[in-house]
């Protein structure tokens, strides 16, 4: 199949799903023309990558220049700002639409793509509702080139670990999850939250700052805030070391952490909505439901009136929130392996999303 890729190579989400795509077409012995979003900001040092896999990723940036045609259908991933511009006249997208009131330009953009691949069905269906009739949902994979159960012991003191995960922002109600759970649990040596929530798009003294206000300025000794984790295997390793993973976002286009977590057996307090409702159930997580919504406007990333990703997240009760996590705990002293979280594994393959890929392209 004669065809291009127009894919972000960097050590965030979009580029660890993309590095994931682009290792199962190689394996696949397809060979397209690559051009990279942000070609000055190619970074894959998060990665391990075989010196084969690195030469054939080489060729394929080299050949995009010398011999591509505008005529041959190019597959892009990217964010929906700036998926306008294209190299091909026939351009399928994959990305990761997160809130719920589509505006002209997101719309407009949409419009002009062959297909549009979307990672949850409720994007989907938001998307249909305004008349779009060129979208798809296909979901992500389990990346088992860079997660793996590690058959280590963390701790020698019984706790149980709870982990949150994701940049810091309002979207991803960090701060009701974390405030509600000092409140609860705060200094309680039974129990320890690891939070990976460094935004790498603030200073650290933005970041700072934020936990600051979350904890109210207050101490606790069972609270870690860590610092962003520039390789995949300590990444792995601080997934490896909780024993629950909380995953609470408002609007999600997959939740990569809470899902790679739950695959490596942990278990989950995951909030029942969005693309979250695309891989996780009563059997390998607890369910929590959702309480209306709120607007998601931050005055950081989202501003109300732009052009791109306006709209409303959903919300959570505090006290119902509290009552997952109790029930989390039950099912790890039950058993500390999420005997259903790792079927993931099998179920959410890269053979998979690169099998509807292809599908979209052919």
């Amino acid at each position: 199949m004669n065809f291009a890729v127009h894919f972000p190579l960097n050590a965030v989400s979009f580029g660890q799903v993309s590095l994931g795509i682009l290792r199962e077409i190689h394996k696949r012995g397809h060979t397209p023309c690559v051009f990279p979003v942000n070609p000055g900001n190619i970074d894959l040092s998060a990665y391990d990558v075989s010196q084969e896999f690195n030469e054939w990723l080489q060729a394929g940036l080299e050949k995009a220049i010398k011999t591509h045609k505008r005529s041959t259908p190019v597959f892009k991933l990217w964010h929906l700002n700036g998926s306008l511009e294209s190299y091909s006249e026939k351009q399928s997208l994959l990305t990761f639409y997160e809130l719920d009131a589509p505006t002209e330009q997101e719309i407009n953009i949409i419009e002009n793509q062959e297909k549009v691949l979307v990672s949850s069905n409720y994007t989907k269906q938001i998307f249909e509702d305004q008349g779009l009739d060129n979208v798809d949902f296909v979901p992500l994979f389990f990346d088992e080139e860079n997660f793996n159960i590690k058959d280590k012991k963390y701790f020698d003191d019984g706790r149980i670990t709870f982990n949150t995960t994701g940049k810091l922002e309002k979207r991803k109600n960090h701060a009701k999850m974390i405030k509600a759970w000092a409140k609860k649990y705060g200094n309680n040596p039974k129990y320890f939250l690891q939070a990976a929530v460094f935004n790498t798009f603030l200073s650290p003294e933005d970041n700072n700052k934020l936990i600051s206000e979350i904890l109210e300025n207050k101490k606790y000794f069972n609270i870690n805030f860590l610092g962003y984790m520039t390789k995949n295997d300590l990444y792995n390793d601080y997934l490896n070391s909780g024993d629950i993973v909380l995953g609470c976002s408002g609007g999600e286009g997959w939740g990569l952490p809470e899902f790679h977590s739950v695959g490596l057996g942990k278990h989950a307090v995951i909030l029942n909505a969005t693309a979250y409702k695309d891989w996780a159930n009563k059997d390998n997580a607890v369910l929590l439901k959702p309480k209306g919504k709120q607007e998601v406007y931050d005055g950081i990333f989202f501003h109300k009136g732009h052009p791109f990703n306006q709209g409303n997240i959903f919300d959570f009760n505090e006290e119902e929130f509290i009552n997952a996590c109790e029930e989390a705990i039950g099912r790890v002293n039950k058993n500390k392996v999420n005997e259903a979280g790792l079927k993931i594994k099998e179920e959410f393959s890269v053979q998979k999303t690169v099998d509807k890929i292809f599908e979209v392209m052919e």
